[in-house]
């Protein structure tokens, strides 16, 4: 018998999957897709029924001669891409490069890496679903469409090499959206009076929420000071108190969306880093006993199920590490949200015994922490709710009532291993033990001034959500959505917000007068579902193509007569050319924003622009400069480098340790928020900031 050939995608996957086939098979990697439409020209034959022109994609003829040569030799040729719709689209065009036929089992799909799954797919091989291959070509061929058509009408009246896409359009109107409903929003003055008790040396906080049995809105001060003249003429009585108990549930393990909004808000991964991380986890890593082993089940997947193998795997470790007490009455089934595929399970550990502190020494740092995300969050779902004993009182002083509210865990469950708050445990306090008729003592008494807020900025975590929720794109274009918005200038990201530019306010408002449709959600996300039943072979691919580019053929007339000229002006810097005289004007490259002087071509003075801090180098007495590495990770360094080679990852101070004399470096903790930390490793003298000094960190 002749050996048999497996292609997959990565060459970390072929290394993984050829260790578990053995020498009966050759395990080579496509390293991605081979074929694609030209960059070039459209590519798509609009009069012939939107026929997609594919060309091989350049550098790759020397990968596929040898996939080739290596097909020829082969007994049987399986195509192991990833199990999606783009993964099928990839063995599709190998199948065609290959010279396969469609009726030939070739192709094998797993969720997990793992010896078990990859041995069973190669017995329930099964031919290319064309429906699948169908819904990827209709996106691409849709997605090419727009970005080829309407981006040369943004070239012509912006400024070259923008691009418009049908899933960014609609989620860059999104960011704009709430930008001008931030710049609109009018604030609203309002008061809350809080009172901390006292019951002997106990002290616990209290607030006023209604008068006369309705809710209460102080509208300014003078009301406040009214009600609190009030309130000081009178005594605090308990007036009611309700003792009960409280279930909370644990979460469901991980979708694309869940883990990319976790890794963000706990990691501070961004997407795409989570998504890189996440890849090699699933393609395999070698672990200290087990060998190349893939630690998860594939990363892009909307579904919440898992598997009845998985889930009794979980339920043996939870008994024998934790105890019968913390597994649930009955196995937890977790329901999906509508209108997802549901293609795959949840994303979750292959193998609840290989624990993070069993891979942490085969694991880069970034990869234990994502690991580890996955599998607490993956055990504490099949794990027993966490009991609450909880307590709330209801306190008078005459006609005014305030409420106060705790809790106290009295059994753990899956919290024994996957911690989540909410706006419960925030307002949640301990309270003495009280009884009702009560009088209690005043320790304090105050009103406080606020304002209401607008809907804030959103950030990567919160984007990924709302994209899921309105049905912009898939587990798999939540990535390159956002990629696409920061790379083409369209969006910045300060302090972990999303904040429009002028040019992609520009850029929104063209798209939104022209081409209504493709920045609207509810259309976008029709257009997903559409797909939807490409896949699942409801609908013709071409059908689906041709009513949304028929009308958008009529707009693009319209645009490419009625558009003027946009001249974007650029931002004028407080910084003088050394070498002209004139002021320098702020200008964006490909790796970002610099100085330039606008008399070029006469003057071709450019350099980068640089954060100067006020602190002196510690070493030399020079100034301070923030810059970036070659990853784009920021560091502080001296102004007179190479001569002076001071440098810090942490922002240096102008405060001296008061135990040492060296330099203080700044510092964030989730639990402490900002402070100081000597930068002396055998002294780390720590102090909390003045907040005035941090306000705008």
């Amino acid at each position: 018998m002749g050996q048999k050939l497996v292609i997959v995608e990565s060459p970390a996957k072929a290394k993984t999957i050829g260790k578990y086939l053995g020498k009966n098979y050759i395990v080579e990697a496509s390293m991605g897709h081979v074929r694609d439409l030209p960059k070039s020209k459209l590519g798509v034959d609009i009069d012939n029924n939107y026929t997609p022109k594919y060309i091989t994609i350049r550098g790759k003829g020397e990968l596929i001669d040898k996939l080739r040569k290596a097909a020829k030799k082969a007994e049987k040729v399986y195509l192991a891409t990833d199990p999606d719709r783009e993964g099928e689209a990839i063995s599709w065009h190998l199948a065609n490069i290959l010279k396969i036929s469609e009726d030939d089992t070739c192709r094998i799909v797993f969720n997990e890496v793992t010896k078990t799954a990859v041995k069973a797919s190669i017995k329930e091989a099964r031919k290319i679903d064309l429906d699948l291959v169908d819904a990827q070509q209709a996106r691409r061929v849709l997605d090419r469409l727009v970005g080829y058509e309407i981006s040369p009408i943004l070239w012509k009246n912006v400024k070259w090499g923008l691009s418009a896409g049908r899933v960014q359009s609609a989620a860059l109107k999104l960011i704009c959206d709430r930008e001008k409903e931030i710049n609109e929003f009018i604030p609203r003055e309002y008061w809350s009076i809080d009172c901390v008790l006292r019951k002997e040396k106990k002290k616990f906080p209290i607030r006023l929420s209604a008068y006369k049995g309705k809710k209460i809105e102080i509208e300014n001060e003078e009301t406040s000071n009214s009600i609190i003249k009030e309130l000081e003429g009178g005594s605090f009585i308990v007036k009611a108190i309700k003792k009960g108990k409280k279930s909370r549930n644990p979460l469901p393990p991980f979708t694309t969306s869940t883990l990319q909004q976790d890794a963000n808000r706990k990691l501070n991964f961004m997407t795409k880093r989570t998504m890189s991380i996440a890849q090699g986890l699933y393609e395999g890593v070698e672990v200290k006993g087990h060998g190349t082993v893939g630690l998860i089940t594939y990363m892009r997947t909307d579904s919440v199920r898992i598997s009845e193998e998985a889930q009794g795997n979980a339920k043996e470790f939870i008994e024998n590490t934790y105890g019968k007490e913390y597994l649930p009455s009955s196995p937890r089934i977790y329901k999906g949200k509508k209108n997802i595929q549901d293609a795959h399970e949840a994303i979750r550990p292959t193998y609840v015994e290989i624990t993070p502190e069993v891979a942490k020494e085969n694991l880069t740092a970034e990869q234990y922490k994502l690991y580890s995300l996955i599998w607490n969050r993956f055990i504490a779902s099949q794990m027993a709710s966490c009991e609450l004993d909880t307590n709330s009182i209801d306190i008078i002083n005459g006609d005014y009532k305030f409420k106060a509210s705790g809790s106290v865990i009295s059994f753990d469950g899956f919290m024994k291993i996957y911690e989540y708050s909410n706006e419960d445990d925030e307002n949640s306090v301990l309270l003495p033990e009280l009884e009702e008729n009560e009088e209690l003592n005043t320790e304090t008494l105050q009103g406080t001034q606020h304002f209401t807020q607008p809907h804030p900025r959103y950030t990567e975590a919160s984007f990924v959500k709302l994209m899921e929720e309105k049905g912009i794109g898939r587990p798999s274009t939540y990535v390159p959505t956002i990629s696409t918005l920061l790379g083409r200038n369209y969006v910045v990201r300060e302090k972990k917000n999303f904040i429009p530019t002028e040019l992609g306010e520009i850029v929104n408002n063209i798209i939104n007068e022209y081409f209504k449709q493709i920045a609207d959600t509810d259309f976008t996300a029709d257009m997903e579902r559409k797909l939807d039943d490409v896949e699942e072979g409801k609908e013709e691919w071409t059908k689906i193509v041709a009513e949304f580019f028929d009308p958008l053929r009529i707009a693009i007339e319209k645009a490419e007569k009625e558009i003027s000229k946009v001249v974007i002006e650029d931002k004028v810097s407080d910084v003088k050319c050394e070498k002209c005289g004139r002021m320098m004007v702020i200008k964006r490259g490909r790796y970002g924003e610099f100085l330039a002087c606008p008399g070029y071509p006469e003057c071709q003075n450019a350099k980068p622009i640089v954060e100067e801090l006020d602190v002196p180098c510690p070493e030399c007495g020079k100034a301070i400069v923030a810059k970036k590495s070659k990853k784009g990770k920021k560091f502080f360094g001296c102004v007179g480098y190479p001569e002076c080679k001071f440098v810090s990852w942490h922002e240096p101070v102008k405060e001296k340790c008061p135990n040492c004399n060296s330099y203080m470096v700044l510092k964030y903790s989730k639990t402490k928020g900002n402070y100081i930390q000597c930068a002396n490793s055998e002294c780390n003298y720590k102090e909390e900031v003045k907040k005035d000094s941090t306000e705008d960190k």
